[in-house]
């Protein structure tokens, strides 16, 4: 039975993915395939394992004393100052898969003591300025849709909530391209802005170009501190590729750098913040490219290979084609196309048939799916080549734009399955990483005879950010959870898979970022030195190391590389 009613201040609501309104069940398909591949029952269905129903409730107090938060109340206002047990719980884990266990247990530690609500900058300065004087922890907070354990408060403190005050765009400048915005607003509002500002210079309005999977409940500060991808990054650039310039308060002093396009002028400070993930400070201003916004121009293709190594060729020599880049472009390998068949009922059709008579036989079929957007002409001339390139490979149009236009529809829906997949004792999560193109056939074939090696997985791999020289590989994972087991259960096969990208060639993350989930690793895949450099800039920067301590990024690491926290 889905659970479609439950407690504004319950465990739920925090655990729950987005809109509290909307629900997306597994397709009737897709539970049938649950049932026959992995052993879920009528009984998952009607006794949701640890719902999390029941209401927040602490036992713990905040650790801070009265006078500490007296001052807070000084410095930001009193009613930006909250110790309820509600506001603690939820701004204390993102959702890490961990996170969400801890949340349906309804154990939920450590905490943070108190959230302040800063309204500007100076505030932020005052707040910093306050924690570093008294050592007290301070973790910036956006969206909390960190995937990488990144919110959580190891030495408990301060959540710095940007979200409520500090949400406003503060100037579009038309002339160069850019705007400027505050770090706490939120996708939706950020993208309706810019679409919504239209002039002579820009009649249809502008775009962000930035859309991650959490783009509805994300925040711009987030994307820049975690260094962040969107589905349309492949032609608009990864968040580092916007980023002009910059506010960034340490407990130092107040970082600026200047939208200049590019520079000769040393080291990038940008780089810096980008990817920092609040352990050196607070990013308070952002400038960043915009683009003109003409939905109109947009152009599909979708086409269906024969097999996963012709597909992954094709998206190569597209990249590499120097006639331009798609701005959506993703494949799937053969078993995520051989599911999206199962769930959109094209298995067992008579077109389904006609297919494998042609040589597109289940299991090893691959679907491509791609779009352009900006100038019309642009978008024909990429359609032209990629489906010339595709061609030569075997492949064929599939659906027309059909295929691409549902993904555009339902592409910020798939995380509302997690919570649903967890009721029936269903673990699902996903690792993302990059690779260089030659790397790409042993990466994926490695990394997922290490997901499949558990009995009943499911493993679902696609490609979907594509550069020059290599692209994403992102694994979703899909098994019977051990009910009594559930956090060293997931640990383990977690550890195994990172273990595996790390053994066949993968980065340590594309677009999520290391938080402390990924910090066991950080080390060995930076190098002593490099580690030494970061750790120097930690210490100069955040001397009394209150900006996200506990892990983040390994920078305050001690024990041995696989000693990771315990989630216990």
């Amino acid at each position: 039975m889905a659970i479609r009613s439950f407690a504004k201040n319950s465990y739920r609501s925090i655990l729950k993915w987005g809109d509290p309104h909307h629900f997306e069940e597994p397709k009737k398909r897709l539970i049938k395939y649950l049932k026959k591949n992995m052993g879920v029952t009528e009984e998952d269905f009607k006794n949701p394992h640890l719902p999390g129903l029941d209401k927040v409730k602490l036992d713990k107090l905040p650790a801070l004393p009265e006078s500490d938060i007296s001052a807070l109340k000084g410095i930001v206002g009193q009613g930006n100052v909250d110790t309820s047990d509600y506001e603690r719980v939820k701004h204390s884990l993102g959702f890490t898969y961990l996170d969400i266990v801890k949340l349906r247990l309804e154990k939920v530690e450590p905490l943070v003591d108190v959230v302040v609500y800063p309204r500007n900058e100076d505030d932020v300065i005052a707040v910093v300025k306050f924690c570093n004087e008294r050592k007290i922890a301070l973790i910036p907070f956006g969206g909390r849709s960190s995937v990488t354990r990144g919110l959580e408060p190891i030495k408990g403190g301060i959540s710095l909530d940007l979200t409520r005050h500090m949400n406003q765009v503060k100037k579009v400048n038309e002339i160069n391209c850019s705007v400027t915005v505050e770090p706490g607003i939120i996708g939706p509002a950020y993208e309706d802005y810019l679409n919504n500002y239209k002039t002579p210079l820009s009649p249809g309005g502008y775009t962000n170009g930035h859309f991650p999977q959490s783009f509805e409940y994300s925040t711009v500060g987030g994307w820049v501190v975690t260094r962040g991808a969107g589905g349309l990054s492949t032609g608009y650039g990864k968040i580092e590729d916007m980023v002009l310039g910059l506010r960034f308060v340490t407990p130092q002093g107040l970082i600026v750098t200047k939208d200049f396009p590019r520079a000769a002028t040393g080291p990038d400070l940008r780089h810096l913040v980008m990817g920092s993930e609040g352990t050196l400070g607070v990013l308070t201003e952002v400038t960043l490219k915009i683009w003109k916004f003409q939905p109109e121009n947009r152009v599909y293709f979708s086409f269906l290979f024969k097999d996963w190594e012709e597909c992954v060729i094709s998206m190569r020599e597209i990249m590499q084609g120097g006639f331009g880049f798609p701005h959506m472009f993703r494949i799937s390998d053969p078993e995520e196309t051989s599911i999206a068949f199962v769930t959109e009922g094209i298995s067992d059709t008579p077109i389904d048939k006609g297919l494998k008579m042609l040589g597109y036989k289940d299991g090893k079929r691959c679907l491509m799916l791609g779009s352009i957007e900006g100038d019309k002409d642009a978008g024909h001339l990429i359609k032209k080549k990629a489906k010339a390139i595709a061609k030569k490979h075997g492949a064929i149009s599939f659906f027309g734009s059909i295929a691409v236009k549902a993904w555009y529809k339902h592409r910020y829906n798939d995380p509302y399955l997690r919570e649903e997949l967890m009721d029936i004792k269903v673990m699902t999560d996903t690792l993302e990483t990059a690779c260089t193109w030659e790397d790409i056939p042993r990466l994926w074939a490695g990394v997922k005879k290490v997901v499949k090696a558990r009995p009943s997985s499911i493993c679902m791999v696609h490609a979907s950010h594509c550069y020059e020289n290599g692209a994403n590989l992102y694994f979703i994972f899909i098994s019977r959870m051990k009910p009594d087991d559930m956090i060293d259960d997931f640990e383990k096969y977690h550890t195994s898979i990172i273990n595996a990208i790390e053994q066949f060639g993968g980065g340590l993350s594309h677009p999520h970022g290391i938080g402390r989930m990924m910090a066991p690793w950080y080390e060995e895949y930076m190098g002593e030195t490099s580690m030494n450099l970061l750790r120097a800039i930690k210490a100069y920067l955040d001397p009394n190391n209150i900006m996200n301590p506990g892990g983040t990024l390994g920078l305050d690491f001690t024990g041995e590389r696989r000693k990771a926290f315990s989630a216990k």
